[in-house]
């Protein structure tokens, strides 16, 4: 949308420019053109920065826009889902006619809502959208499926798949008529309502057979289960038991499982690389009993999962070849844990730590562990601890020279203050590469002076690659983001309210990884 606007700004400028050559008025080569002779192909290029709401907002302007704005090279990858991209579809026979005229073999991926998701609907995307890979199907507000017995075709070409599960709806009736299509599938999103329900509920379903899912995805390489709250430890068993090509497993949010169906997981899945348990509830003893030594893991996440400080050695110190650790808050993790980990484990190979509200990890011994192994760190997040302020991380910036994401700081009031001028400049002159940067300090914590600007300054021009900056909402805030609008670097500076920077942007299967 910027380069569009760029563009006519600049055909209106040099338009309306006149020369003066030896005291002769020369009109300006562009003075005739307009936005209607610029080529299509151009046009094209500019919608293309558009969500599909403006470009339906640009169809209305007149028929050449029209046909551009139609133009199935635009529709590759459509969203339906009205609070998503802001499309609402008001019939079928609307949306079928879409899928013919307008999307047809372009389309490569799809989300559709309840009320879209239909055995007509599926049928022409089978038909019409022969190269569609990605589908996303929202059951998650459905209080009864539409009737799926008729139902023939299905796209048979998807590779990725994002079922969003209702709490009370069955699955069955629908995923049966589909078994048999979605064997090519590599990438299984199934995400439940964790984050919908408000108090424990009584009864829990199990909306959808995950014992015969496994059965028709034998080729799954990332399969990610999140808050789902009937999912345990016999879910992971029968995946295991049939997807050999298992590259990365995900069970954020999973309350129910407790570990003791790791140790067959990785011997079965022998290149499983990347293991997120975020929020579940391991059992310390089911987790020390995995052949950790033997497996192909290189990324963990362990977040909350209340594993104790023996389990934390143990298994740290036995896995070869660990790139990226996720393991906050863990009263468990404490400096044992750290010093163990440099002393009999192997961190060499470990590019991103997060121990987010390890609050029983002391400052010199993540200033010894830092100092050490810092250099070769591209994600550092060290949130949520009030006793790390910006003195520790002022003393061990110079080896940040690597780093690509930092977060610091947290939102409880402290009794000290941050001096954050100090801090950007040594972030600025330290970490060339940083593309992600979070500083969760409460604003009232943030000492800055008049010279302010001159260390924001510094900081925008000497991190080119900086795409997030993530501050509390307070004067720091707005002093900051005012400069980078000004650079005209205007989604740069957001805030803690709605964004949150993490070193999951580092893991091998981030966009995989990807829902919603």
């Amino acid at each position: 949308m910027d380069l569009g606007a760029d563009v006519w700004g600049q055909i209106a400028l040099e338009s309306s420019q006149l020369y003066v050559t030896e005291g002769t008025t020369v009109r300006s080569p562009f003075a005739d053109t307009t936005i209607e002779k610029l080529p299509d192909k151009v046009l094209l290029n500019i919608f293309s920065y558009l969500s599909h709401r403006e470009i339906c907002r640009m169809a209305r302007v007149c028929k050449k826009w029209r046909m551009i704005a139609y133009d199935t090279r635009l529709w590759r990858d459509v969203s339906l889902r009205p609070e998503i991209s802001g499309l609402h579809v008001g019939s079928l026979e609307s949306l079928l006619g879409l899928i013919s005229i307008r999307f047809g073999p372009s389309l490569r991926y799809i989300e559709l809502p309840i009320e879209l998701i239909t055995h007509t609907v599926l049928h022409e995307l089978a038909n019409k959208c022969p190269n569609l890979t990605h589908m996303l199907l929202d059951f998650s507000t459905a209080m009864q499926l539409h009737d799926f017995s008729e139902m023939q075709a299905f796209p048979t070409k998807l590779r990725y798949m994002c079922i969003c599960l209702s709490e009370v709806i069955f699955m069955e009736g629908f995923m049966r008529k589909i078994y048999n299509f979605i064997n090519g599938l590599e990438i299984l999103h199934l995400i439940g309502t964790y984050e919908k329900v408000e108090e424990e509920e009584e009864e829990i379903y199990e909306v959808i057979n995950v014992h015969k899912l496994k059965s028709a995805t034998p080729n799954l390489r990332v399969i990610n289960l999140f808050g789902i709250n009937f999912v345990d430890d016999s879910h992971i068993e029968a995946f295991s038991s049939n997807c050999i090509q298992l590259e990365c497993l995900a069970v954020n949010f999973c309350a129910k499982v407790n570990g003791s169906s790791l140790k067959s997981l990785l011997q079965r899945s022998r290149r499983l690389r990347c293991l997120l348990m975020n929020q579940t509830n391991l059992i310390s003893e089911h987790v020390m009993q995995v052949e950790w030594e033997k497996t192909s893991l290189q990324e963990l996440d362990i977040t909350a999962t209340d594993l104790s400080t023996e389990c934390l050695i143990d298994m740290l110190t036995r896995i070869p070849n660990l790139r990226f650790l996720s393991a906050g808050q863990l009263n468990g993790f404490n400096d044992s844990v750290l010093k163990a980990f440099m002393e009999l484990g192997n961190p060499k190979n470990l590019i991103a730590l997060d121990v987010d509200s390890s609050d029983n990890l002391t400052d010199d011994a993540l200033h010894k562990f830092l100092s050490r192994y810092g250099h070769q760190l591209w994600g550092i997040a060290l949130s949520g601890m009030p006793h790390i302020t910006d003195q520790l991380w002022q003393s061990v910036l110079p080896v940040f020279n690597n780093a690509k994401i930092l977060v610091m700081g947290t939102q409880e009031r402290l009794g000290v203050n941050i001096h954050v001028d100090q801090l950007m400049d040594g972030i600025a002159n330290n970490c060339p590469n940083l593309q992600r940067l979070e500083l969760r300090w409460d604003p009232e914590n943030l000492r800055f002076s008049d010279k302010s600007q001159k260390a924001i300054d510094i900081l925008r021009v000497k991190c080119l690659k900086l795409r997030c900056l993530v501050l509390s909402d307070g004067r720091y805030y707005e002093t900051t983001k005012a400069n980078f609008e000004r650079a005209d670097r205007t989604t740069v500076v957001r805030t803690t309210t709605n964004c949150r920077v993490s070193n999951y942007y580092l893991l091998s299967n981030y966009r995989d990884l990807i829902f919603n």
